[in-house]
């Protein structure tokens, strides 16, 4: 809005219409995004009645207070407590990326703090922050696999890692709890030569099944389900939920916005490298979620008529 005079609005690959820029335009974009969505939605029906609530502990399990990284990330603080998934919801670019690199200790901020179950904690190298405790799962499988090595290789990997002088890996404790990971996942493992051989689906649930092995207590998901099919979606919604009932905490960043309504039960929004809003899954529709990603304030109303100042294009109009 700060360089246009109008903007033309697509949605589903088609145009809908042209708004003339103006104060408050950003609001009637977003109506004009979103469509026939603008109604309320419900909370999506992946959770079932069954689900036992989670009994969390009163202090959190990772705290983050003040974090700064030059440009991309401003005074963010928020707190994520055991047996919790917490959804964080940004648009391309907002500092997403930055946050969840210095929580996996691949860079460093440059000043505030981050605290595990209460004490302060420096990450100078990822392996710092996965022995606090921390496991990252990248939405690009490459940066985290050994794309030649086995299913088991590339699972077993914590177990080596973990080794701290000579000795004997104790091999039958590393088979037991690796096949029971690939079990819990059901994963493909017909092609037990190589990893790069299993669809993208199968390398994800490697990737996740690493940190089940090594009994991570935080799972950092960043996108995890980009490029995956609509079946092993699934299976990953009702593990993050199977194991923020087993007490674990996941911090889950996700470039679509239905996923949080099944995964998640709190929503962290960043808007210019800021925490911008923060609310619960029952107020988390799409909507809500696109007018706070917007930088759009949660007040702000939604049933402003989007048609008096919207221009239907045809094919004569072909002034760019």
């Amino acid at each position: 809005s700060a360089l246009c005079d109008r903007a033309t609005v697509l949605r589903d690959g088609a145009t809908v219409g042209v708004v003339d820029i103006e104060p408050g335009v950003e609001e009637k974009i977003v109506e004009m995004m979103l469509g026939a969505r603008i109604e309320k939605t419900s909370v999506a029906a992946a959770r079932t009645a069954s689900e036992a609530p989670v009994v969390r502990d009163s202090h959190p399990r990772l705290s983050v207070r003040n974090l700064q990284l030059g440009t991309k990330l401003h005074d963010v603080s928020f707190d994520l407590a055991n047996g919790e998934v917490a959804g964080v919801v940004a648009l391309e670019g907002q500092g997403q990326d930055e946050l969840f690199a210095a929580l996996a200790g691949s860079i460093r901020p440059a000043g505030g703090t981050i605290a595990v179950d209460g004490a302060p904690v420096k990450f100078f190298h990822p392996s710092d922050a996965i022995q606090a405790g921390l496991a990252y799962v990248p939405g690009d499988r490459t940066e985290a696999l050994a794309m030649q090595r086995s299913v088991r290789e590339n699972i077993a990997l914590p177990f080596s890692a973990a080794l701290r002088k000579w000795g004997p890996i104790k091999v039958r404790r590393e088979h037991m709890v690796v096949s029971s990971a690939i079990a819990r996942l059901q994963i493909d493992t017909r092609a037990q030569g190589e990893v790069q051989r299993l669809s993208g689906g199968n390398q994800q649930k490697v990737t996740i099944a690493r940190w089940i092995a090594a009994d991570a207590r935080t799972i950092l998901c960043f996108d995890p389900t980009r490029g995956i099919d609509v079946g092993t979606k699934q299976e990953i919604y009702k593990l993050l939920r199977e194991l923020a009932g087993l007490g674990k905490s996941v911090l889950f960043y996700t470039s679509e916005l239905e996923e949080v309504q099944r995964v998640c039960d709190r929503v962290i929004v960043i808007f210019g490298g800021r925490v911008v809003d923060t609310f619960p899954v029952e107020l988390a529709d799409e909507p809500a979620l696109m007018r706070a990603a917007y930088g759009l304030s949660r007040g702000a109303r939604a049933d402003v008529g989007i048609l008096a100042d919207v221009r239907p294009t045809s094919d004569a109009e072909t002034t760019p």
